[in-house]
């Protein structure tokens, strides 16, 4: 089931990429990241009281907090920093950078979490890496 969600994931983001392109001409990127955040608060916190999960919001642990809280901080400057590229750039060049996060997201999770590195994850990293490289340059 994870394998769904991670395509439909995939799909959304592509679709966030286009959309946004053609909705950023002649605003502020600022403002544009602003709205799309304001938008996304409401269908999180939609999706929350629709399933009753906001029942769980006491049992969330200091630590928990602190993690969500830097997640969501660095949520906040990869979507300013993705919208100031797409105003400025083409999308079809800026989202394969985007997109290099999968290889950074590998890295920091084999040294912080200590998942597992094999050859083929290995493998998997330097192709997405050269396929962004191939699409840029």
């Amino acid at each position: 089931m994870w394998l769904l969600f991670a395509l439909l994931s995939a799909v959304f983001a592509a679709l966030t990429s286009i959309l946004a392109k053609a909705g950023i001409e002649n605003v502020n990127s600022n403002l544009a990241t602003a709205i799309r955040t304001v938008v996304v608060l409401g269908m999180a916190w939609g999706m929350v009281f629709l399933t009753h999960a906001q029942s769980g919001l006491p049992e969330i642990s200091r630590k928990s907090w602190i993690f969500l809280i830097l997640s969501g901080l660095a949520t906040g400057a990869s979507w300013l920093c993705y919208y100031r590229a797409m105003q400025l750039g083409e999308v079809s060049r800026v989202a394969p950078v985007d997109k290099l996060s999968v290889v950074i997201t590998f890295v920091l999770a084999v040294v912080f979490l200590h998942e597992r590195f094999t050859a083929k994850s290995l493998l998997g990293c330097l192709l997405i890496t050269a396929g962004a490289l191939l699409m840029v340059l």
